[in-house]
């Protein structure tokens, strides 16, 4: 086995006419480069050389070299052959390969022409696109729905049964706890102001309004839009890239009977449901801080609470709920069926969805404030 000797550069001022002398000796290559971080002693050796046309290089008593070593003269040289090399022949074949190569030139790229008026306009048609597909998703739902009525017995029931279990009955438990949180939260930060002008006994009509009508439908649709909504935008996902829906319509089975509708069904059923289930999670929670805090019994808050909140408030916040379940049904689906088959798709796909849940349902709680603003008071 051959002995590896380091890489040497000696550096000697022949006359000063000439120039300095560059002698190279040794191995030059990657592992002798490599031991004892040789090469950055090379490098700091080369560096003050790179732009000295005059300098005389000899690289004549080298032992060895490969293509690390011949690159780390090539670019001390500028990237060109110096005009006083001294080169033996058994190297001449790694510098005349890195010649013919010649400089790397990475294309240019590509300048953006879309101006912001023209990303505008196509944001624009983007959302009627998206507000032409999701028209035209209700209108298929409202057929399948007067299919389902004319013959309920050939309806998707067990679809339907499924879908109520996993976005109703499997979100009692997160509703509920967050919904007893806000509850304390809310009762605690009230019952603070209203000590200070002395309206201890307003905090029942307080709590009662904002949870029943507000809060409540509010706060269980957002939860099921992040827990559900993203959980049939995903499963539709899933099916459209391992081509399974592409399967249904061979056998001829409807996307939307066997889908879609199930979920809105679904959705507008357990809605209402987890309303009252919120609602009375968060009357809880605020009761309980109402007694810490106020020192008022539950007793007196149950009691009063029929007369705090008219039974309008409760019917709008069930509307509220059904309204919000067939929203996120629908935004979720309408979502899902635009996956393309691929994992990015769905991973974008279920984001936005989810998103676009929740500010559809923010939209349409605000629609429902405005058109009810002079009912339940």
């Amino acid at each position: 086995m051959p002995t590896v000797q380091s890489p040497k550069l000696t550096l000697s001022q022949t006359s000063s006419q000439q120039g300095a002398l560059v002698t190279a000796s040794g191995t030059w290559q990657v592992h002798a480069l490599a031991h004892d971080n040789a090469i950055k002693a090379i490098d700091a050796q080369l560096k003050p050389l790179q732009d000295d046309a005059a300098v005389q290089w000899d690289l004549s008593q080298i032992d060895s070299m490969d293509h690390i070593g011949a690159q780390l003269f090539w670019n001390a040289w500028g990237k060109r052959r110096p005009a006083q090399l001294t080169l033996a022949p058994s190297l001449e074949e790694f510098f005349r390969r890195i010649e013919e190569t010649g400089p790397l030139e990475t294309p240019p790229s590509r300048a953006n022409r879309l101006t912001p008026v023209m990303k505008l306009g196509m944001a624009i048609l983007l959302f009627f696109e998206h507000l032409k597909g999701f028209i035209a998703l209700v209108g298929q739902v409202t057929q399948d729905i007067g299919r389902f009525a004319r013959h309920p017995m050939r309806g998707p029931w067990r679809e339907i049964s499924a879908n109520i279990f996993h976005a109703g009955f499997q979100a009692l438990g997160i509703t509920a706890l967050v919904g007893f949180l806000i509850g304390v939260v809310l009762s605690y930060l009230s019952a603070q102001q209203l000590r200070a002008f002395g309206g201890d006994i307003y905090l029942v009509n307080l709590l009662g309004m904002s949870i029943i009508r507000e809060l409540g439908p509010l706060l269980a649709a957002i939860l099921v839009a992040g827990r559900s909504g993203s959980s049939i935008t995903a499963q539709l996902g899933v099916m459209r890239v391992t081509e399974e829906l592409d399967a249904m319509l061979v056998m001829g089975i409807s996307h939307g009977f066997r889908l879609i509708m199930p979920k809105v069904l679904a959705l507008a059923i357990s809605m209402p449901l987890l309303v009252i289930w919120t609602d009375t999670a968060a009357l809880i929670g605020g009761m309980v801080a109402a007694k810490v805090e106020l020192n008022l019994s539950a007793r007196y808050f149950i009691q009063k609470l029929p007369d705090a909140v008219p039974l309008a408030n409760y019917m709008i916040g069930l509307g509220k709920g059904a309204i919000f379940g067939m929203l996120i049904a629908l935004v979720s689906c309408h979502f899902g069926l635009r996956i393309k088959a691929n994992t990015e798709s769905l991973g974008r796909g279920t984001t936005t969805a989810v998103v676009t849940a929740i500010t559809v349902v923010i939209l349409a709680d605000a629609v429902f404030a405005i058109v009810f603003n002079g009912v339940g008071y």
